[in-house]
């Protein structure tokens, strides 16, 4: 792979040259949570997925300005075009005014994109708030003549679309198939078409959230707040957009023909997709009522988990996937990302109490090339892991005093885990844990003494009998000329 940051381009479908459009400025957009309830691991993927592309575009370099939006009105059930709001839902059944849902629930997700150490976006608008320039782009597609009103909606006018530009470019879609395969539905028959959709819904007497504009009281339609929105903050052409591959059609989908029918051109360079988080093959979600809730994950308490599992085994348990492909949980998967990232952190620890010798044995150049190689890759986060685990392999031979490094290459290596854990894959050392660390490394000081004193005394049976019951314990004591060191299997 050259030196070159390559990406897939869902447009395109294939990977091309990430080459900004006002370099080194980066504008990019990701389609942020619909807070009604509280998040699950379905939203900890598009979370972590695009954390890390705004980490490496930043440790390149670029000057990235990341816009998250808050959807909090205008998400109607199913993803439809009719039926009720799902915030006003629940404002409905827990007796609360809409924006106490929306209050409540962001901060629930901030709170968990904290814990999972995803960084804050430069600007996260809410779709209520950015109801005039909704409204004055509808204003815009009526002038193109591919909006109409229809009982106080209006609608977005597909077919007359079609015409001039191509309606499913994204999703693969092709119009007449559509319009065969797509069944009317109730309550749609204000609509000229059954997939034409919703830019402005007419409210009706028990909807709660309101706005009032020249067609209706009403309220705008789900996919018009991420145009008018990632137009306001980062131009009518921007480089990335991100989001989960359930939205890639119709809601992305739609995004471009609201946008080229408003302002005339392509509204993005990079269309950029993360897949699903299964559960048996089947996508978790709120709507299929598989999910787990992230909160439940760090408590345990489901009865689908075997234990509790702290922020940084999901986001690790993320991040060993590439965020193109599938993810299915498991308890088995999830203990697996456990004990892998502790083998990581320990390493990493390990490498502070690293002596520098004069040469080295060991090839340590190799593993931040690798790094790079793979992030460059369309942000291939398991290859960096892999790399970091040959690492591992090196810092744990040379703590074993089979092989040394220089003093250059010992930096080397500390940087590289510096930087690929820490500020491109965002592990950090948890509080908890690392509370617990302290505790357990005088704990396993104290028992290491006991062995030597059995050892100075030659009652040989004692000191094997610790290794051993420790062993059983996953913990592996390792006998080097400097004395005895341990280390989590």
């Amino acid at each position: 792979m050259e030196n070159k940051l390559f990406l897939y381009n869902t447009l395109s479908r294939k990977k091309e040259v990430f080459e900004p459009i006002n370099a080194p400025h980066v504008g990019m957009y990701v389609c942020g949570p619909t807070v009604y309830g509280d998040g699950h691991l379905g939203h900890a993927r598009p979370a972590i997925t695009f954390d890390l592309v705004f980490r490496y575009l930043k440790h390149l370099g670029y000057k990235v300005r990341y816009v998250r939006n808050i959807t909090d009105v205008g998400h109607l059930e199913n993803d439809a075009d009719a039926g009720e709001d799902k915030i006003a839902k629940k404002a409905r059944l827990e007796q609360l005014e809409p924006m106490e849902v929306v209050q409540y629930f962001t901060e629930r997700y901030h709170k968990n994109m904290e814990q999972l150490n995803v960084l804050s976006p430069s600007i996260e608008p809410r779709a209520s708030g950015h109801i005039i320039e909704q409204m004055s782009m509808i204003d815009s597609i009526f002038e193109s003549g591919m909006a109409y009103e229809s009982n106080g909606s209006v609608y977005f006018d597909v077919e007359k679309y079609n015409k001039q530009y191509h309606y499913g470019k994204l999703s693969g879609r092709v119009l007449e198939d559509l319009m065969t395969n797509t069944r009317d539905l109730e309550g749609q028959d204000e609509k000229r078409n059954p997939f034409d959709f919703a830019l402005w819904k007419r409210a009706q007497p028990e909807h709660i959230m309101r706005w009032p504009s020249r067609w209706s009281d009403g309220f705008p339609g789900w996919h018009l707040e991420c145009s008018a929105m990632s137009a306001r903050y980062l131009g009518e052409t921007f480089d990335i957009h991100g989001g989960g591959m359930d939205l890639l059609f119709p809601h992305h989908e739609s995004e471009i023909a609201q946008s080229v029918a408003a302002n005339h051109t392509e509204p993005v360079k990079y269309w950029m997709h993360n897949n699903m988080i299964t559960i048996n093959g089947q996508k978790m979600g709120k709507s299929l009522g598989n999910f787990i809730t992230l909160n439940e994950f760090f408590s345990g308490d489901h009865k689908s988990l075997a234990q509790a599992y702290s922020p940084m085994t999901i986001r690790f348990f993320i991040l060993q996937a590439q965020y193109r492909s599938t993810l299915d949980f498991s308890n088995e998967a999830l203990q697996g990302a456990e004990k892998g990232l502790i083998r990581l952190m320990n390493a990493w620890l390990t490498l502070d109490k690293l002596k520098a010798s004069e040469k080295s044995t060991a090839e340590v150049a190799s593993v931040r090339n690798s790094c790079y190689e793979a992030m460059n890759d369309d942000f291939n986060s398991p290859m960096v892991i892999a790399s970091l685990f040959e690492a591992v392999r090196i810092i744990n031979s040379v703590n074993d005093g089979k092989e040394s490094l220089s003093v250059a290459d010992l930096q080397s290596l500390r940087e590289t885990f510096n930087t690929f854990m820490g500020d491109i894959l965002g592990l950090k050392h948890e509080e908890a844990a690392s509370a617990g660390n302290e505790t357990v490394e005088n704990l396993m000081g104290l028992i290491l003494d006991l062995r030597k004193n059995a050892k100075s005394a030659k009652d040989f049976a004692t000191a094997d009998k610790i290794r051993d019951e420790l062993a059983k314990s996953g913990i592996a004591v390792k006998d080097t000329k400097d004395g005895a060191t341990w280390t989590l299997d």
